[in-house]
Parts: C-alpha cells; sequence; structure tokens
C-alpha cells in the first residue's frame, strides 16, 4: 500500500493530519493511517488508547464545522481515520479550507472555496442569479417549438424549466441559454497534415449553449461527413459517427465548469476529433464510475433538463456507455482522459473490421492517418520484434489498408 490522493500515512499523531482531515471531509473522503510512515513501514504507536483520544480531541476543537469520522484501532497498534465526504462544506481548519493534489494536501484558492461554500449550501454556479437581466430567449423559444412543438414562449415558461423566479430574476442557466451573454463557448480548430498547418479556426461564444451546439455540429459536418452516390440513391458517409460527436458536445456544454472562463476545445484531424472541456468531475462521482457509466452526477442540472426536454441529451448519464456502443463494431475505439481540471474525449475514425489478425491490429493501431512512420517508431509500441513487426505491417500492405513509401532505411508507413 502507498500513499494516494484518498489514503495518507502518519508516524506519529502531529497537527499537520488535520489539514487532510479538512481535505477528505471538502471532497470525496479518505484515510489517514497512524503509526506508518511515509514509505508504508509500520511502525505503531506506543498508546493506541491514548493516541485515540489525542486525535479526537485534535479533531473536534480544529475543525469547522465537526467533520464525520471513525477510528479503527488494528492489531499491528496502527490506527485508521477514516473520513467521510461532508454535507456542510467548507470544513475548515484555522479558517483556511483543504483540499488533496496527489498525495499532498495544500489550501484551496479562492475559487474553490466559493465552489465549497455554494455546495455546502446544496446551490450551484447555474442557480445563482445571472448579473445580466436584460436578456431574450428568441433562439430557446425557436427550440421549443421545434423540438417538441410549444406553441407559447412566456416568462412561466422559463419558470417551468428552472430558469427565472420572481424574487432573484433570472439565474446563470438562464444566462448561458440566453441569446446574447458573456459566457464562454467553443473553440475549433481543424488542422491538416501536422498542427502547424490550420485549415479552419472557428469560435463561438456569447451566445445561446444551444446555438453553439448547432453550429458546431455544421462544422463538423462540413469535414466528417460526405455522400456518394449509388445508381439513383444518394448515400451518407460519416467518417465519424454524428451520434458520438452530438453526444460528445452536448455533454462538455452541460457538464463543464461555467464560472471559469476556458472555452470547450475541439480539435478536429484527418483521423480523429479531439474535445477538451473545462473542470474536470464533479463532486460525488470517481474516474471509475464516470468510465464505466455507472453513475451520474450532473453539475449544471438546470441546463441539462433543458437539453434533455429538447432530445439533445440522454439525463440519466449513459453518454459514455453510447459512444463507447457507437463504436462497438470499430477497429480502433474513442479514448477519455480525467484530469482533475478537464475531461478529454477522443473519438477516432470509424474503422469497421478490416478482416485483420489480432496480430495485424496490434500494429495497425500504432499508425497514424497523417503521419508517416518508420519501423523505429512502430516496434517500441507493439509487442513484437523488428522482424515479426515488419512482416505484419507487409500483410497489411498487401491487404491494402496502408501504404508504404520509400525503401531500406527510409521505409515508412500510413494508414490509406
Amino acid at each position: 500500500m502507498q500513499e494516494t490522493r484518498t489514503i495518507e500515512f502518519k508516524e506519529t499523531i502531529t497537527n499537520t493530519f488535520l489539514k487532510t482531515v479538512s481535505a477528505f471531509s471538502n471532497y470525496n473522503g479518505g484515510k489517514i493511517f497512524f503509526g506508518i510512515d511515509d514509505k508504508g513501514n509500520v511502525k505503531g504507536l506506543t498508546d493506541v488508547k491514548q493516541a485515540c483520544l489525542d486525535i479526537e480531541n485534535k479533531i473536534n476543537d480544529s475543525i469547522s464545522p465537526q467533520p464525520d469520522y471513525t477510528l479503527e484501532v488494528q492489531k499491528d497498534h496502527t490506527i485508521i481515520l477514516s473520513v467521510k465526504s461532508g454535507v456542510q462544506k467548507p470544513y475548515l481548519y484555522k479558517s483556511k479550507a483543504y483540499k488533496r493534489n496527489d498525495t499532498a494536501t495544500i489550501e484551496v484558492d479562492t475559487l474553490e472555496l466559493s465552489r465549497l461554500i455554494l455546495e455546502g449550501k446544496n446551490i450551484s454556479f447555474e442557480e445563482l442569479p445571472c448579473k445580466e437581466q436584460d436578456l431574450s430567449f428568441d433562439i430557446l423559444c425557436h427550440k421549443l417549438q421545434e423540438c417538441i412543438h410549444i406553441e407559447r414562449f412566456n416568462q412561466d415558461t422559463l419558470r417551468t424549466l428552472n430558469l427565472y423566479n420572481n424574487d432573484a430574476g433570472y439565474n446563470n442557466a438562464a444566462g448561458i441559454l440566453a441569446d446574447k451573454n458573456p459566457f464562454p463557448g467553443i473553440d475549433i480548430m481543424k488542422f491538416g497534415e501536422n498542427i502547424s498547418i490550420i485549415q479552419k479556426r472557428a469560435t463561438f461564444e456569447h451566445t445561446s449553449a444551444l446555438e453553439i451546439y448547432d453550429k458546431t455540429l455544421t462544422v463538423f459536418r462540413d469535414y466528417y461527413q460526405y455522400e456518394i452516390i449509388q445508381g439513383t440513391d444518394r448515400k451518407k458517409v460519416e467518417k465519424i459517427p454524428e451520434a458520438a460527436f452530438r453526444e460528445a458536445i452536448a455533454n462538455a456544454l452541460i457538464h463543464r465548469a461555467w464560472d471559469i472562463n476556458p472555452r470547450i476545445r475541439v480539435s478536429m484531424f484527418d483521423d480523429r476529433i479531439e474535445i477538451v472541456s473545462p473542470g474536470g468531475l464533479p463532486s460525488g462521482i470517481t474516474e471509475e464510475e464516470y468510465l464505466a457509466g455507472k453513475l451520474s452526477v450532473l453539475r449544471n442540472a438546470v441546463l441539462a433538463n433543458v437539453f434533455y426536454r429538447l432530445g439533445l441529451v440522454e439525463i440519466f448519464g449513459t453518454g459514455i456507455t453510447r459512444i463507447k456502443q457507437l463504436y462497438e463494431a470499430g477497429l480502433r475505439k474513442p479514448d477519455f482522459e480525467v484530469s482533475e481540471n478537464a475531461i478529454r474525449i477522443v473519438l477516432p475514425v470509424l474503422e469497421k473490421d478490416l478482416d485483420l489478425t489480432e496480430d495485424e491490429k496490434t500494429v495497425y493501431k500504432t499508425l497514424s492517418r497523417t503521419t508517416l512512420k518508420p519501423i523505429s517508431e512502430i516496434v517500441p509500441y507493439v509487442p513484437f520484434g523488428k522482424s515479426k513487426t515488419t512482416q505484419l505491417l507487409k500483410e497489411l500492405n498487401q491487404k491494402d489498408v496502408i501504404m508504404v513509401q520509400g525503401k531500406g532505411r527510409g521505409t515508412k508507413y500510413i494508414i490509406k
């Protein structure tokens, strides 16, 4: 066992553990092991009963409000302090709130503190009154008429959608959906053969999230859809499933942190799309739960409800699962990366089973559509030697799924 974001070792009982109690209470909980050194070696405590009293007294005297915790004495004379995520946030030690940063405990900044205060009051940023109250909703009105055939749009409609109340006026969710607003949007870059070649740059912001969503889809269709003529029929071909892209963009808009300025970034390449949404995961859900689709925690429930009513998103947290299902028949799979401050989704060009062996698929997945790779850049990423990798590349070329350029040491490979 080693220290992690939710596990900390303390060889002795000093006041430094109180910062970690604050951090665990403010976020996802965790355990502190007393009598174990930083390397995970068991040292034990001389008097575990007195140690328990000392721990309790320090917590009760120093952390406000009172955190939810338990103490367990182990046979090896160590103590486990289990701290649960609290509901009365922020939990302060010496008037300061803390959080875990990997295996370190650090003080939260002003933005994080304001988020903890709102969470403790069971209020989200989108529910706060919008600073701008002179708002119009022509785009939302048109969408409601188009998607669910609402004929009358008025203040009562906005109340029903939880976008307005008589006391506070319009909230931030209303601002995000308003025709003009101060909120960030989406920044799109379409690259050519490499990141030095920019084919298109588009930024959509300061307008309704619904319009941003539609304009982003338009750019997507320009590059990842085309038609082929078969006899008298026209057939639409999708290089990347539009349903997967829709899901990813809708989720980025309704799950992002709206209290920070960075835009959602959409990077388009010939062989993939990368979508980066600012804000990371909301409190109460782990990366494993998010990726498995087992649990959904809505950071912006009001905004999500509007998208759900319009049929733009499934509100019950099946977005990741649906994206994965759309790629079930594909050779390359979507990739999901979660960090503290962002979520990144990569949607590859959909390639159906090319009748490849498992070994051929392994080599194929290391190649790119945009970059020619020599054998020296392929071998380190496959579990084969140079001879077998070369033979597999030859077989892929014979199956007409890759191209070979050059000869001898200058030979390079690329997906067709």
